[in-house]
């Protein structure tokens, strides 16, 4: 299980550092919609990564595994670092709104890679299901730290929050490309890694 979790904890952190859920976090939380959406913005992001990981470590389980000591590895891609033009209006969703765009978050093609990465990283160590439960839980707590944290921190200490919140949306914005390197430099490790540990 440790070399499991070696493989999806960068992954993870991929997914946390992404740069759209973190901004439209931070403009659901700087909208009068705070108080009504933050939370099943949360609550659709956390359970939208546990079904998507999920998912891709049961769709994972059924690839077969190689008969030469080599396991094959998986090429990743990943999407535009543009930010969405639909992005402006998340302060505007209501609750259920809300729920469901960081549910659909994980479906995007970014999420989606990630996800089929850390299922195909879980699926190569041949783990017992207990044993990717955990892996799961923990890729999920690390993938949506960088969410969950700003949410409650604000929703207990709202006009503390709002300049920050402030300057961390013009930083965000200013820094996008660069957050998008990071990411593909993250998933390039995984991928080195896992290949060196194979040779």
């Amino acid at each position: 299980m440790p070399q499991a979790l070696g493989h999806v904890l960068p992954i993870a952190l991929a997914l946390a550092i992404s740069s759209v859920p973190i901004m439209a976090t931070i403009l659901i939380l700087l909208s009068p919609q705070r108080d009504r959406s933050a939370l099943p913005f949360l609550i659709g992001w956390v359970l939208g990564i546990a079904v998507v990981v999920s998912a891709c470590t049961a769709f994972a389980q059924l690839i077969p595994t190689s008969r030469s000591p080599r396991r094959p590895e998986t090429a990743i891609g990943t999407a535009s670092t543009a930010m969405p033009k639909w992005l402006s209006a998340v302060g505007s969703f209501g609750p259920w709104a809300a729920f469901g765009v960081a549910f659909a978050l994980n479906v995007r093609p970014k999420g989606l890679l990630l996800a089929i990465a850390a299922g195909l990283a879980l699926r190569a160590e041949n783990l017992s299901l207990g044993e990717s439960a955990v892996v799961i839980a923990i890729y999920t707590i690390v993938a949506a730290s960088t969410v969950a944290f700003p949410i409650i921190v604000t929703l207990a200490a709202p006009e503390r929050m709002r300049p920050r919140l402030e300057s961390a949306q013009e930083w965000i914005t200013r820094n996008n490309g660069a957050i998008g390197a990071i990411i593909v430099v993250l998933i390039g490790v995984v991928i080195l890694g896992t290949g060196i540990a194979r040779l």
